[in-house]
């Protein structure tokens, strides 16, 4: 016999739910403080507990699983704590979870006592490979336990009429369960709890107690079971999904789309195994398809840091929309384009009709605490694009479109040899070594322009300069200072060089605002080497960058020089 099969498919031939779309939000139920709890290494404390239940209803969830009371003495006496010292928001349903045992239901009304408003969660499981081979029992006497302690809450609520009282059931395993008995054995609890009306539905919880099924399945179950059970007008239908094979996302949304109406899940998924439904995720795919959902991750990285100091469970760097890396593009390609647009954010936004428009980030950092500057960093695979971005983000330079691949081949050689990222400020030492300040024959000592008594417009100039260490004077005229300056040097070198169209720009504001120059010198051989130079005087900074760009010249000259008498020798001795 095999090891594994595929299991079978539901018999829904005429399915309806793929064609469905989901336009509102379901009921969120946070089962954080018990599901979540139950499966960590070290369980919260009590007061770890407040903290939290303190987080999910500022968050904004409605109705909130705290414990099983039954089970600990630390979960009883925390139930009891939220209710004597008065921490629940008065629209706000906890819940407590018990098994379908009379003592354990005792237990749980005992830790109830004086609730305002709560919903008893009784479970039991019902398929076949627990019925059997784990309680040793029929499918009857199943269902004749979960009626039972059914009618036993039904008896206890009723005898605390000063509560608002509502009552869950779950068919543990409903996904494994046969679908004939799981109707069965949830119509007879539903009538034996009686208490059903519209304006207070029972709950039936269909969970995916382990996930054994495609999505799809499940979606084909909900649907099914919709179908035919007979009180779909008093009940909400509720999910529960496991993550076992990473697909508990996808098989919620299915089951939405076939009906359900409630979601029970935790944040980021802390659960047993591979976890929970993560209702971040879930919540805020439906944000960003614009459907209202009633929770606020507005500053989710409060939360997300909140979550991993009281459970202390770190959460994945990749983990969708909270992971710290979900919003950085490393690509290339990716931070050009999203660089590009960002820049016309109205531009595309009005000619696509949403607010939001960019490549790569499906939604606005900003909805969720999120900020810009975490979107590009640099790495051995980052592009040019992504380098001028960080650049002018955090260091105000504006590189000029012609100098971006030079720079990023330079960025990227470093990063290849230090096997990492390239943080901020590394990459502004990098530029400045390069460009600004680059090691070379030459240094300025000074430069000074002074315009023609007959003409103003004709410029004198007088360089002084080190040339190997070597102090030199040079004359030169020009029409401009940048222009004298150049024909100062001309003399001097063995290259000839002219100076291209160079960009200017101002870093900074106010009085102590500098100006930038970058100059691409364009020399006999055709070769464009660009040159960096900052000062107060946009004059000085033009002829600080033309020093650059030939001090990176005479480096480059060297360098070919070196590498070919270095492949020179190695023919040599072959």
């Amino acid at each position: 016999m095999p090891k594994y099969r595929s299991p079978a498919p539901v018999d829904l031939k005429d399915r309806q739910w793929p064609s469905r779309v989901v336009e509102r939000s379901p009921e969120w139920v946070s089962v954080d403080l018990r599901d979540g709890n139950q499966a960590l290494p070290n369980p919260m404390t009590p007061d770890q507990k407040l903290e939290y239940f303190r987080l999910l209803t500022h968050i904004g969830f409605k109705q909130i699983e705290v414990a099983f009371p039954s089970a600990s003495q630390d979960d009883f006496e925390f139930t009891r704590r939220l209710i004597e010292e008065d921490q629940i928001p008065s629209d706000v349903f906890i819940m407590g979870l018990t098994q379908c045992r009379p003592h354990l239901i005792d237990r749980t009304f005992e830790a109830f006592r004086g609730l305002r408003r709560g919903i008893v969660h009784a479970y039991i499981a019902t398929s076949d490979l627990h019925i059997r081979h784990v309680f040793g029992q029929s499918r009857q006497e199943t269902l004749e336990t979960a009626v039972r302690a059914t009618r036993q809450i039904r008896e206890r609520c009723d005898a605390a009429p000063e509560s608002d009282l509502r009552y869950e059931f779950s068919p543990e395993e409903f996904t494994d369960t046969d679908p004939d008995f799981a109707l069965e054995i949830c119509t007879a609890v539903f009538e034996a709890w009686g208490k059903a009306t519209l304006e207070k539905p029972m709950i039936l919880n269909l969970p995916a107690t382990v996930e054994r099924r495609p999505p799809t399945h499940y979606a084909d179950l909900i649907e099914w079971f919709i179908r035919r059970f007979p009180y779909r007008d008093r009940v909400r239908i509720s999910v529960h999904g496991h993550n076992d094979q990473g697909m508990v996302v996808a098989a919620t949304e299915m089951a939405l789309m076939a009906g359900a109406d409630r979601v029970e899940g935790t944040l980021f998924g802390h659960g047993e195994r591979t976890g929970n439904l993560d209702i971040v995720t879930m919540a805020l795919n439906l944000h960003a398809r614009g459907i209202p959902t009633g929770l606020d991750f507005s500053d989710l990285p409060h939360i997300a840091e909140t979550v991993e100091r009281l459970t202390g469970m770190p959460i994945y760097y990749r983990q969708p929309y909270s992971g710290e890396l979900v919003f950085t593009a490393f690509s290339g390609s990716h931070q050009d384009a999203i660089h590009k647009v960002l820049r016309k954010r109205r531009e595309v936004a009005g000619e696509f009709g949403v607010g939001w428009k960019v490549p790569y980030l499906h939604v606005d950092p900003t909805d969720i605490g999120r900020r810009f500057e975490r979107i590009i960093r640099i790495n051995s695979q980052s592009g040019k694009g992504g380098v001028a971005w960080v650049l002018e983000r955090d260091h105000s330079i504006t590189i000029p479109k012609a100098m971006q691949a030079e720079v990023g081949t330079i960025v990227k050689a470093y990063s290849d040899r230090v096997h990492r990222e390239v943080n901020s400020e590394e990459l502004r030492r990098l530029f400045e070594e390069h460009f600004v300040h680059p090691r070379g024959p030459f240094c300025l000592v000074g430069y000074w322009p002074r315009p023609d008594e007959k003409d103003p417009a004709h410029i004198h100039g007088e360089v002084r300069i080190l040339v190997d260490g070597v102090e030199r004077r040079l004359t030169g005229e020009g029409n401009g200072p940048v222009s004298a300056f150049v024909h100062c040097l001309q003399g001097l070198l063995d290259a000839k060089f002219t100076v291209e169209d160079y960009h200017e720009q101002a870093i900074g504001k106010g009085a102590e605002a500098q100006a930038a120059a970058y100059v691409p010198l364009r020399f006999e051989d055709g070769t464009v080497v660009f040159g960096v130079g900052i000062d107060a005087n946009i004059d000085q900074a033009a002829v600080r960058a033309i020093m650059a760009g030939l001090n990176r010249a005479a480096m480059l000259r060297r360098k070919g020089v070196s590498e070919r008498e270095k492949r020179s020798k190695t023919a040599a001795a072959h």
